[in-house]
């Protein structure tokens, strides 16, 4: 899994810059969007291609358009991932921005958000941000997690969850299987019953279907409003309720 290529499928980057706007929290530039009320909030942890990716800021829009602040980190201090750069492959990339690092400038931006009175805060994680997903939730600063064919996730990761949790796999996906989409879904079965948990493997799709779709094929969009649909019925389900 964690040796495999996540850029397989590049982000399409045309289109809108998003309706938000990018403000800082905590030291770390975020796109912001949705209610401006701090009541429900859902921080989105990008892929390898960051947080100006238009899809995913059309993606945190339309999130915000359900009554949640959304919350888009810059995990990468304006230095996504670029596949054009042959001077510099994913391997040299990924040791200035590992994933299991993360978390930190995630709790950094969940922190400041709880100064300024969030009450209740849910992840998901896309790709490498599927481990500062988790991480938060593990670590108690967020309440619900989402993941969308995450990357760098170890078994280890969902041993420790004890917050509800919905785990979103590609039937093709190369980089985190259906094997070990089904591993996570045994652990969770088999040793966290008490935990709340949805496990579902989307049929014919790739790794990065969610956000790296072209919005000009109708199918790889229906196919990643399925999976965005289930992400906003687990937050409503679960993070309202707090």
């Amino acid at each position: 899994m964690l040796g495999a290529n996540c850029t397989s499928n590049p982000p399409i980057l045309n289109g809108s810059s998003g309706g938000g706007y990018v403000t800082n929290l905590g030291g770390v530039n975020c796109y912001v969007t949705g209610s401006p009320l701090l009541i429900f909030v859902i921080l989105l942890a990008s892929d390898f291609y960051g947080y100006q990716a238009p899809l995913l800021r059309k993606l945190a829009d339309k999130v915000g358009t359900k009554g949640y602040h959304v919350v888009v980190p810059d995990f990468f201090n304006g230095d996504p991932f670029d596949p054009n750069n042959a001077s510099r492959p994913q391997d040299i990339w990924l040791k200035d921005h590992p994933p299991e690092k993360g978390i930190e400038t995630a709790k950094v931006v969940v922190e400041a958000l709880k100064h300024k009175g969030a009450y209740a805060i849910g992840a998901a994680g896309f790709c490498w941000g599927g481990k500062p997903a988790v991480d938060l939730g593990n670590s108690g600063h967020t309440k619900v997690t989402v993941l969308l064919h995450p990357a760098f996730v170890t078994n280890n990761d969902i041993e420790r969850t004890n917050i509800s949790i919905a785990i979103l796999g590609g039937q093709n996906d190369t980089i985190t299987p259906p094997s070990q989409i089904k591993q996570y879904e045994e652990i969770l079965n088999a040793k966290k019953p008490e935990v709340e948990s949805l496990v579902k493997i989307f049929p014919g799709v790739s790794h990065g279907w969610t956000l790296r779709y072209d919005p000009n094929d109708p199918e790889a969009v229906k196919d990643a409003e399925k999976a965005h649909e289930i992400m906003l019925d687990w937050f409503d389900k679960h993070l309202k309720k707090h």
